[in-house]
């Protein structure tokens, strides 16, 4: 198989998918050598009673109500 730069150097990979990311390594001259990255595994969504609980056993501490933040962080 034979793959032809463009005028702006870009190459089309035939079986490369959308969002395909490949670490290009020059060996010389005349050899590069890519490999593609897996794509990491999705994360799992929480639960809203997961999400509390971290957010209660977190080491940030906040000294003050969510109404005084808000107070606080908002115009008159």
């Amino acid at each position: 198989m034979t793959i032809t730069a463009d005028n702006k150097k870009r190459v089309v990979i035939p079986w490369a998918r959308p969002g395909d990311v490949f670490d290009c390594v020059r060996q010389d001259e005349d050899h590069i050598s890519l490999a593609r990255f897996q794509p990491p595994p999705p994360l799992k969504k929480r639960s809203r009673a997961e999400v509390r609980r971290a957010l209660k056993h977190s080491k940030l501490t906040f000294d003050m109500t969510w109404s005084e933040l808000r107070s606080m962080t908002r115009e008159p």
